[in-house]
């Protein structure tokens, strides 16, 4: 519960309460303390070096809070939470998502470096906000693949299936200072079918490799990703994730590393994109941009 810098004793209670029962099996507050500070985090944003490293957008909908490298608990954002400390404590928070769009599968993003605060000062029965709640890709990652449609020549091949392609677009486009263009699929009764994969064919990563695919994507017409692997002289389809109907450009991160792991003598693999034509519908239009495919080399 939230009243600006101030609450009433019936909401003290409660969210006390709850941050009684997310302490169990993190961190046991010592001293006599019975009054909490409270963070207030409305978001998180991304900063990242655009030639390298794509597009700043992002979809942090979670803060992982850490007390002295204790957990103090998630909390979905806007979040407003009490943590029992008083003083200096190192202070370090996470960004958080939906792992696969999925929002029982929250994690901390691990690409995301945590936002550290060596000498975070507590005050108790206060509201404070700490400073500076950006963050940034780990430094050392692989960004093996990276399509933002600014460029004429598209890294995505379209396979036999497909009776229609993905063209680049500025109606309807994903804009940014450094986005102009997106990525358009029309489907329609006369082309009902797209199918497509990323162009290069990737080495498999070492097992346990994280592998994450992140992509923006707006649509009326659900719409798969997945995966090819090249093994053993076969190509194995594997679906992976179903985007959903979103009328508003919207972001999810796909875990490709636990399926790639599962196929250690595969040669290598590429990213499939597929959608077909919904019963009952005329046409459908489906937009993508800044697909990337990033690793973290162990």
């Amino acid at each position: 519960m939230r009243r600006g810098n101030t609450f009433n004793k019936f909401g003290i209670l409660f969210i006390l309460g709850l941050f009684t029962f997310s302490l169990d099996g993190c961190y046991k507050f010592e001293g006599d303390q019975t009054v909490p500070a409270y963070l207030k985090i409305d978001s998180i944003s991304v900063v990242t070096y655009f030639p390298e490293e794509g597009t700043s957008s992002s979809k942090i909908t979670d803060v992982w809070a850490y007390l002295d490298d204790n957990l103090v608990g998630v909390f979905e954002l806007p979040a407003l939470f009490p943590v029992l400390a008083r003083g200096k404590h190192k202070l370090q928070l996470k960004a958080g998502i939906m792992l696969n769009g999925i929002s029982s599968t929250r994690v901390p993003y691990p690409f995301y470096l945590p936002v550290d605060y060596a000498d975070f000062e507590f005050y108790e029965d206060s509201v404070q906000v700490p400073p500076v709640l950006t963050t940034e890709y780990y430094p050392g990652l692989n960004f093996a693949w990276m399509e933002d449609f600014e460029n004429e020549g598209l890294k995505i091949d379209e396979t036999s299936i497909s009776d229609t392609v993905i063209e680049r677009t500025q109606e309807g486009a994903f804009i940014t200072p450094t986005s102009k263009y997106s990525g358009v699929i029309h489907l329609t009764t006369e082309k009902p079918i797209y199918s497509a994969v990323s162009y290069d064919l990737y080495p498999m990563p070492k097992a346990g490799t994280p592998t994450m695919l992140e992509m923006n994507f707006k649509t009326d017409n659900l719409f798969n990703v997945g995966l090819l692997i090249q093994e053993q002289g076969q190509i194995i389809k594997l679906p992976l994730v179903i985007l959903a109907h979103s009328s508003e450009w919207n972001k999810i991160y796909i875990n490709l590393g636990p399926n790639l792991s599962l196929h250690s003598k595969a040669t290598g693999f590429k990213v499939l994109l597929e959608g077909g034509l919904e019963l009952e519908k005329q046409s459908a239009t489906i937009y993508l941009d800044n697909i990337k495919m990033i690793y973290r080399n162990l």
